[in-house]
């Protein structure tokens, strides 16, 4: 029997300081919206984002490091115009390996964490 249902949110991690950053990447760029975390939370750094069927929380890390091969792997509606965006902001995609039923590509967030971008066909 299958116990898991799916998956409430992905957490990123980032450095001290790093909201101002996750906020012009996920709300300016990537075009989720910042949703307050609780006050209890709060109190710890971070910031979360939500949109359509994907959360984010970018969580602050003693000692980050960049996750460069673990990452989420995010749907997108239209990866080309997804990606001009990402470039005319000066983030780079690298086109992923052919999978069947997919184009695909990765980015990195403002703190170098592997992000796969992924569109249906």
């Amino acid at each position: 029997m299958n116990h898991i249902t799916g998956i409430d949110h992905v957490q990123l991690a980032m450095p001290h300081g790093g909201e101002p950053h996750a906020r012009r990447f996920w709300e300016g760029i990537m075009g989720l919206h910042e949703i307050a975390k609780p006050p209890h939370l709060a109190v710890n750094g971070g910031c979360w984002f939500e949109g359509d069927g994907i959360a984010i929380h970018c969580g602050v890390e003693d000692g980050f490091l960049p996750a460069r091969r673990a990452h989420p792997a995010l749907l997108v509606r239209d990866l080309r115009t997804l990606v001009t965006r990402l470039e005319q902001a000066g983030i780079p995609f690298k086109p992923g390996k052919k999978l069947e039923g997919y184009v695909r590509g990765d980015i990195a967030d403002p703190f170098g964490n592997r992000i796969e971008l992924m569109q249906r066909v």
